[in-house]
């Protein structure tokens, strides 16, 4: 299944291993993710400006299956792009740290809300919402 990782930027690519970490627990559980940060913009290395991000970002959307949030840290954009995947019937699904403060509209466009404590518990839990 291919999956977009929607998850809050941080300016220099400070959160770059988190997000490797969350890909390749979706490879080892045969999927394929996508994000702006790895397949965009190089890990930081290529900067497009907001509206061509947002371009680059809706295509991607629409060539997936579901959306993943990484919502551990709140974020404008990720509320966006939560949204517009909803409004294409993408399915949302959020991930985040537990004790994580999931907003109600996340919520409420959310399919399901997984809570993990390592990243190695995503693994499980994308092989289950792939079949």
């Amino acid at each position: 299944m291919k999956m977009f990782l929607s998850i809050k930027f941080h300016e220099g690519g400070s959160n770059s291993e988190l997000i490797k970490n969350i890909i390749t627990n979706a490879k080892k559980s045969n999927n394929e993710m996508i994000s702006i940060f790895t397949d965009y913009e190089n890990e930081g290395e290529k900067h497009f400006e907001p509206s061509e991000l947002m371009k680059i970002t809706f295509e991607a959307i629409n060539s997936c299956q579901v959306l993943i949030v990484e919502f551990s840290e709140k974020g404008v954009g990720l509320g966006i792009e939560a949204g517009y995947a909803f409004a294409k019937g993408i399915p949302v699904y959020v991930i985040a740290k537990e004790g994580a403060e999931i907003s109600d509209t996340l919520n409420g466009i959310s399919k399901e809300i997984f809570f993990y404590n390592v990243l190695e518990d995503l693994t499980d839990f994308f092989a289950r919402i792939s079949i």
